[in-house]
């Protein structure tokens, strides 16, 4: 699926990933490609993304913390949308 996580200051992530975790407002729950369409708010906590081959651009690299599949990202609340296999993630 694609990811894409946004900022009020810039784009921090976009690219294919393989599952995303996510601390919505009833708990934690993941996406995983063909995931039925979803809209969401998310509370404090980490969004986690799981993948082959991620990328990050150095100007945001440290706002990640990276793990043996992927990274995590803090975040403080958010909203999301996944739609057709495309997952946006407006992160604050």
């Amino acid at each position: 699926m694609y990811l894409e996580i946004v900022s009020p200051e810039a784009t921090l992530f976009s690219g294919e990933v393989t599952s995303v975790t996510v601390p919505g407002v009833n708990g934690e729950f993941q996406m995983l490609n063909n995931h039925t369409p979803i809209v969401s708010i998310l509370k404090e906590g980490h969004v986690k993304v799981d993948g082959t081959n991620i990328q990050l651009e150095k100007e945001v690299e440290a706002k990640f913390t990276k793990s043996d599949k992927g990274f995590w990202l803090a975040i403080s609340s958010g909203t999301l949308e996944l739609k057709d296999n495309k997952l946006i993630i407006l992160a604050d």
